[in-house]
């Protein structure tokens, strides 16, 4: 953060504004200070946590996932273990926020909701175990297996319950329901990963509550889907005979 504060502070004064190098080393040391604190809270439980709330959180958002803990890393609001500091590389800030902006409309248009989210479980799960691994993994390659192991299985039930839940509300003819829900997604993430970065064992107890709703709601909703589906067989079957 040092080098990125005094390649501003040199930007400025190609333009005229001078703030002294006395200015740059000051706010460079604060912010490496802010960071250093912060890094001491990435302990085993916070990086627990982390990893869990990465694998968990791309079940719904995979690209808002990686923008946003890539953002706050590269900006100094979140130290990133070493397995995810590619995250903040600007190739991959740019690309995974050029996808960020395409899934915000794609994902509130009812049919296309679930087309993309067709399309994206390809690549959810296995990147959320790789998001929960990099979180893990610095220390060897057991803790890695077993954040890929954690993450992926959050991101596997995030994304059933997802999905089951946009193809239930989609059977209503009216929109509005399924805005509302891309919206709360939206806010689930960022509350997910401010929350496991904050408070990794208040996280804990709500990560285990929620996956325990989603287990029941993705069972629940599958039943109802599936009994849209025979009803709907039936009325093709009697209409075409």
């Amino acid at each position: 953060m040092d080098t990125l504060w005094t390649s501003i502070v040199n930007g400025l004064h190609s333009v005229g504004i001078h703030l002294g190098v006395g200015a740059a080393n000051g706010a460079g040391g604060q912010v490496g200070a802010g960071v250093g604190e912060a890094a001491s809270r990435l302990d085993m439980p916070g990086l627990l946590a982390l990893a869990a709330a990465l694998g968990w959180a791309s079940g719904f958002r995979l690209y808002a996932v990686v923008f946003i803990v890539g953002m706050a890393g590269w900006i100094g609001w979140m130290p990133l273990p070493s397995g995810l500091q590619v995250l903040q590389h600007p190739a991959l800030l740019a690309t995974s926020g050029a996808l960020v902006f395409v899934e915000f409309f794609a994902d509130k248009i009812p049919g296309l909701d679930s087309l993309w989210d067709m399309v994206n479980s390809v690549i959810r799960i296995p990147a959320g175990a790789a998001l929960a691994a990099g979180a893990l993994g610095a220390d060897g390659s057991t803790m890695a297996l077993v954040g890929a192991l954690l993450g992926g299985s959050l991101a596997a039930t995030a994304q059933a319950a997802k999905t089951t839940t946009r193809a239930a509300i989609n059977t209503s003819p009216e929109p509005f329901s399924n805005v509302v829900m891309s919206f709360v997604e939206d806010g689930l993430v960022v509350a997910i990963v401010w929350l496991a970065s904050n408070h990794p064992l208040i996280f804990a107890g709500v990560a285990v509550v929620a996956v325990l709703l989603m287990w029941f709601v993705t069972w629940t909703l599958f039943r109802f889907l599936r009994a849209v589906f025979r009803r709907a067989q039936s009325f093709f079957s009697s209409a075409t005979a």
